[in-house]
């Protein structure tokens, strides 16, 4: 049974569609990305899925229970974290997590505990006494994150978590979204930066416009428009290329081969390149490899093919902020 699944779920605000009949499912223990420009319809779901907005029409079905109606049925299922931090200034980091618990009726002594463990596994144990505005903005959405699995949610929500940290903070929350999915956290994520979603995520789904154009896992996404399969090979040094590339063409009629640079060809073929056959030719003819990998497609490049919107657009959306 999925731990989420979405069918034909809209949100219309007058005569704007915000999203427009979206299914989808959520597996149990998987990171899910959600990823698209700005105004896509992204935060409108999940503002949906998580009772902050109401569908106009469409079911929302958490492990079987539809609850369409009454998001509050799911509430002990899910936990929250908004691109903004929703924590208070005044109170510490302790005490902000333990109103957080209170909130889910944890009683006192298990919602100490708790908030004293997470803050010990999020490396703000030191800063737990402080007040939450002396936090640095890394520091912040780690405390946030923290906040929204207090009550040991199954699934976790996530909307453009690393957007306007440092690298370094960055790092570290990826790496506590991969402790959590490991540990059983079924993860819900958006995010502008799609080489993030390639490392984080199990499954994707890509939305324009508030319909949903493609979903699936990134090996398959990527499959799925890669047109040619490329060996990129590099050499500690050929004395002509343009003459090596042409004897390449004639050995081998099914590839296309060309020079990139002073000691790089780059083979293209329809069918997958076996590494053997290239590596014996260039031994018959005393030309030492420095370097042979098979080239991929990046997620970038499969999201501007899928959409149509250029990686740039994306680039402005990340220094711009976010639309629902």
């Amino acid at each position: 049974m999925p731990m989420l699944e979405v069918h034909r779920l809209s949100k219309k605000y007058d005569d704007l569609v915000a999203v427009n009949e979206i299914s989808f499912a959520v597996q149990e223990g998987e990171i899910f990305g959600f990823l698209g420009p700005n105004g896509a319809g992204k935060t409108t779901t999940i503002n949906m899925l998580t009772g902050l907005a109401n569908p106009t029409a469409g079911a929302i079905v958490y492990q079987g229970q539809d609850v369409t109606q009454n998001i509050k049925a799911a509430q002990k299922l899910i936990g929250i974290v908004p691109d903004e931090s929703n924590l208070y200034d005044e109170l510490s980091g302790f005490d902000n997590l333990c109103f957080c618990a209170a909130l889910y009726g944890l009683r006192k002594p298990e919602r100490e505990t708790r908030a004293r463990q997470l803050l010990e596994q999020f490396g703000l144990h030191e800063a737990g006494k402080r007040p939450f505005k002396a936090y640095s903005k890394g520091m912040k959405r780690k405390l946030t994150i923290a906040a929204g699995i207090i009550h040991k949610p199954p699934m976790l929500f996530l909307d453009e978590p690393t957007t306007g940290i440092d690298v370094a903070s960055a790092r570290q929350i990826r790496a506590l979204l991969k402790t959590l999915n490991q540990e059983g956290v079924t993860i819900f994520l958006t995010t502008h930066y799609i080489e993030e979603a390639e490392r984080l995520c199990d499954r994707i789904a890509f939305i324009v416009q508030g319909r949903i154009v493609r979903t699936g896992s990134v090996p398959d996404l990527m499959s799925s428009v890669q047109q040619h399969h490329l060996l990129q090979v590099t050499f500690e040094h050929a004395d002509n290329p343009q003459q090596l590339a042409q004897n390449m063409n004639a050995a081998f009629p099914g590839c296309t081969i060309r020079v990139s640079g002073s000691n790089t060809l780059q083979i293209q073929s329809p069918t997958p390149l076996a590494l053997m056959p290239f590596m014996q030719f260039f031994e018959e003819r005393g030309v030492n490899i420095f370097e042979a990998k098979i080239m991929k497609p990046s997620l970038e490049e499969v999201f501007v093919q899928i959409t149509g919107i250029e990686s740039t657009q994306l680039q402005k959306d990340k220094e711009g902020g976010k639309k629902p």
